[in-house]
């Protein structure tokens, strides 16, 4: 597919990108490099090749669920210079 500098002008202006005058044919090759490198992807033959979500067919081995962690909310609490309820008040900065 061959790209015409409305083409580019459009792609830049829809993607809110900047491209230079001077830039426009170098983008305009790479674009083409793309769009040659889709048209061999939708060109090959896929006729009897079952879709797949995930390309390897391995269960995954998950951890077990167990805390690691711990409350630590009272210890942090007397840290802090004032706190009610369990929430850390602070001055007002904004009005």
């Amino acid at each position: 597919m061959t790209l015409k500098y409305t083409d580019i002008e459009r792609l830049a202006m829809l993607s809110r990108l900047a491209v230079n005058e001077t830039d426009y044919s170098a983008v305009c090759a790479r674009l083409e490099s793309v769009l040659a490198l889709v048209d061999q992807l939708q060109a090959a033959d896929t006729a009897g090749v079952q879709p797949m979500a995930h390309p390897l067919n391995a269960s995954q081995a998950l951890r077990a669920d167990r805390i690691t962690e711990f409350n630590q909310q009272q210890a942090f609490e007397i840290l802090s210079d004032n706190t009610h309820e369990g929430l850390y008040l602070v001055p007002k900065v904004i009005d």
